[in-house]
């Protein structure tokens, strides 16, 4: 149920409030271009600036629009645990399939208080969960070993997005969790490599932008066609290069916003983009992939 292309939502904004009407032509959108999944609530959908209200509006507007069609995986994490069981309540009440949920951030846990955060949501909500391990936000890592036992433990952790882009370390969690346990990527860049050792997936940035050149992408892993994943992960390198060339979600969302798909439109302390990239985006998006 859970694998290949999986789409970090951007959240369009429009006055100040969640513009619905691109929101969901944009999901829209994405399941048309094949994508195995979104993801709302993510980082990428500048989840760190939403209320409460707007949190859960956006979760509730995904599913709605989905309508069954693909996996809906909530994000739904927070550095306060009864926060982060709050919105996975929330979350599963509203239909969404599994849960994203990030280690706690700035409070900086040891791997003892990182399990014990997901044993209180695993203990509070019956939802499949995904651990998403992300050090560069979070200022901690989630060792494999933690990773494993929270799968032998935690009857809902069924999987994670592993955002270290550490092959070491994504072999390491592969080879000590079961063999059912789900690694998505965390990073584009990375994709065809997990998958070489074991991975099923990716949560992905770039796909919001090429969303079927990723879907091929994951195809061609899950059937074995490595000459063609090898072809199509080149194809996507300047673009994943250039989604990250400011803070994310702020390239994502202006090539959006240039394609005209959504407004440009981001929350402070996120600002608009230099004008080198808008132009670099622009080139590529012109003579590279012809979107504009």
């Amino acid at each position: 149920m859970f694998h290949g292309t999986i789409t970090a939502l951007i959240t369009p904004f429009k006055n100040g409030t969640i513009d619905e009407e691109a929101y969901r032509a944009h999901i829209e959108w994405q399941i048309e271009q094949g994508v195995n999944g979104v993801v709302p609530c993510g980082t990428t959908g500048e989840s760190a600036t939403m209320s409460h209200a707007e949190h859960e509006a956006a979760i509730r507007i995904c599913v709605d629009q989905v309508k069954g069609r693909v996996p809906v995986i909530a994000g739904a994490g927070s550095n306060n645990t009864i926060e982060a069981v709050s919105l996975t309540k929330h979350a599963k009440s509203v239909g969404a399939d599994a849960v994203l949920l990030i280690s706690p951030y700035y409070n900086k846990p040891t791997q003892e208080g990182i399990f014990q955060h997901f044993k209180a949501i695993n203990d509070a909500v019956a939802i499949p969960m995904f651990v998403y391990n992300v050090p560069g936000r979070t200022g901690s890592n989630v060792l494999p070993s933690t990773q494993a036992r929270m799968a032998r433990e935690l009857g809902h952790v069924i999987g994670c997005k592993e955002a270290t882009a550490n092959l070491v370390q994504i072999s390491d969690i592969i080879e000590q969790c079961p063999e059912d346990f789900i690694l998505l990527s965390g990073d584009d860049f990375t994709v065809v490599p997990t998958y070489s050792v074991g991975g099923k997936g990716v949560i992905s940035v770039v796909s919001n932008v090429l969303p079927n050149t990723m879907s091929r992408l994951t195809a061609a892993c899950e059937r074995g066609d490595y000459a063609e994943a090898r072809k199509l992960h080149y194809e996507l390198e300047p673009m994943n290069r250039a989604m990250f060339v400011e803070s994310n979600p702020i390239p994502c969302k202006t090539a959006l916003s240039l394609m005209g798909r959504m407004d440009s439109e981001m929350r402070l302390p996120l600002c608009a983009p230099t004008e080198k990239t808008v132009e670099t985006l622009k080139t590529l998006l012109n003579s590279r992939y012809g979107l504009i």
